[in-house]
Parts: structure tokens; sequence; C-alpha cells
């Protein structure tokens, strides 16, 4: 680890850093294989805009962000930075990641939504990857998603959604009318007609 590096991560999670970069240098790591005990819990939080903070302060460093990111672990509602040997909870507002951008591909003759996260994450919108909306039951505002990894989740950023919707078309989902995209040979519903 550099001198920078030491310099803008806290004492107390440099030990974590360390781990979770030697664990990365072998591929994408396996978290869903690691379940150590409980480590403790730290003050970082992922707010709803995506930005990751430890102690209050955002952290500005996209590469630590993404290192972070790989080691994200969802247990029912509540979220881990785990490594084989550690693991620290972490509070998380609404989704881990924030779906930034989107493109359309063609694969073998059909669309292809491909979204990009703000850590870096390249997800094709289909079976494995669904887009879900949900809506606040007292508002009504749609809160739209796509299915990043592991059960972790992104929300997708207004502008996306717009342009989703802006693309959509007419048509039924579980037996009712709704407004849908097509990717991957799936339907997604992102609003009601």
């Amino acid at each position: 680890m550099s001198k920078e590096d030491q310099r803008e991560i806290p004492s107390d999670t440099v030990s974590l850093v360390e781990a979770v970069r030697e664990a990365s240098q072998k591929g994408p790591p396996p978290v869903h294989l690691w379940n150590p005990p409980l480590s403790g819990e730290l003050d970082m939080r992922i707010a709803r805009d995506g930005t990751w903070h430890y102690n209050g302060t955002p952290i500005n460093r996209p590469g630590l962000v993404r290192l972070f990111a790989s080691v994200l672990k969802r247990e029912g509602d509540d979220y881990f930075l785990v490594t084989p040997v550690e693991k620290y909870e972490i509070h998380v507002e609404d989704a881990p990641f924030v779906a930034i951008d989107f493109d359309m591909e063609e694969s073998e003759g059909a669309p292809v939504l491909v979204f990009e996260t703000n850590v870096g994450d390249i997800v094709r919108a289909g079976r494995e990857n669904a887009i879900i909306v949900t809506a606040d039951p007292s508002t009504d505002e749609p809160s739209p998603y796509i299915h990043v990894r592991r059960d972790l989740y992104a929300l997708i950023d207004r502008k996306s959604f717009y342009r989703l919707a802006d693309i959509a078309e007419s048509g039924e989902v579980g037996h009712r009318p709704c407004m849908i995209v097509r990717s991957g040979g799936e339907s997604f519903a992102i609003g009601s007609i």
C-alpha cells in the first residue's frame, strides 16, 4: 500500500483494505464463499446517490470505492464488507450502486440494455439481471433498479430512467397491462398504463 493511500485511509481500516487488495489480485473476490464471524461495524455509509462515506466524510478516491464495492455482501437487509477472515457491517441508504448510464446493443437479433454503474460494473439486463421498479406507497414515486450481482442492486439514475421511459412500449407482464422495456429476451415492467 502506498504512503498516499495510507494517509487517506483511516488507520482502523488499513488492514481491511490490505486484505481486500490481496484477495482482489486473483480476480473478482468470491465473497459468496466467505462467511467469517462479524468483526464489528464500520462508520461507513453508502448514500442513495451512490456516494460512499466514512466517518461522515465522502470517500473521494474512485479506486478505493471500487475496491470496497468488490467485497460488498448482502445478507437479508444487511450489508457487509467481507474478506476471508473479516466481516464489517456498513449502512446502505437504498441500493449500494447507481446505474449512471446505459446503451442499447443487439444480440442474436434482440435488444440488450447494457448498464454501467458508478463503480464500473457493466450489467446486461436480462434473465440474470432483472430491471425492477418499486413505488413509494405514500407518493407513488418510482424507484427503478437493476440487479448487478450476488443480490446487490443499482438504483437507475433519473436521466437513465427517463431514457428507458422513452423507449418503453405498451405490453403485459404477468397478465397486467403496463409499459415495458425489452432486453435479453425478457420484458420488464417499468410503469403502469
